[in-house]
């Protein structure tokens, strides 16, 4: 489509590789114009809107992002600030809860509002103070890039307005491993012009039985 300018185009996939391929096969294609299309994964994209965005949500611009073990270092630093035994409560365990909640868009007011155990009650206190220390220090991690994009989208309209202007054609591959929060995210950015093409692999699927979420959020197998 001669209409369509290469700036309009965001193309996501999940891992550096794929995306260094893809703009390879891109750069061969089309020359020099491919370096104008965002050819990015789903992280590296949202790092570039939130490094734009990020004083909306209280950040400066130039926020760090923690590599795995800073998360499991300030973990563990907030447990034991709570007086909890890191030896009992595994910190590496207690960030993988954080981080999945952080993948179904789940707040830290809002983990702390489902406690149903002592666990939970462990987990969600954690993640609360782990994430206003994270926001002390003008830092993020790896799953606060989807979820602050997210959050950034949905509460201010001229961002999201912006945005959705801004990527008229939406490509995303590997579109079996989508999570909530990159599900949603792709939402946001395709409200306005709503073209979106999605490429996935079916024998990377998940195994009957297995419930999904449907668009009135009920589940349902996945058959």
């Amino acid at each position: 489509d001669k209409g369509v300018k290469p700036n309009e185009i965001l193309a996501i996939t999940f891992t550096n590789k794929a995306a260094g391929e893809m703009r390879d096969r891109l750069s061969h294609m089309l020359g020099g114009t491919a370096r104008a299309i965002w050819i990015l994964t789903f992280h590296a994209a949202c790092g570039r809107i939130l490094r734009r965005e990020a004083e909306r949500l209280g950040y400066k611009s130039t926020f760090t992002i923690y590599d795995d073990q800073d998360q499991v270092r300030l973990t563990k630093a907030c447990l034991e600030e709570l007086g909890k035994d890191p030896k009992r409560f595994a910190p590496r365990g207690i960030h993988s809860q954080i981080s999945r909640m952080k993948n179904e868009l789940v707040t830290p007011q809002q983990a702390l509002e489902r406690v149903a155990s002592f666990w939970d009650q462990t987990v969600a206190e954690t993640y609360d103070l782990y994430q206003r220390r994270l926001h002390a220090s003008n830092a993020v991690d790896f799953d606060d890039l989807l979820m602050l994009t997210v959050q950034v989208l949905e509460r201010f309209p001229d961002a999201r307005e912006k945005w959705q202007k801004a990527f008229r054609y939406i490509l995303v591959d590997e579109y079996q491993d989508t999570n909530h929060a990159q599900y949603r995210l792709l939402q946001l950015l395709a409200g306005k012009h709503r073209n979106v093409c999605a490429v996935g692999d079916p024998d990377q699927c998940l195994i009957a039985g297995t419930l999904v979420t449907m668009a009135d959020g009920t589940k349902k197998p996945i058959e």
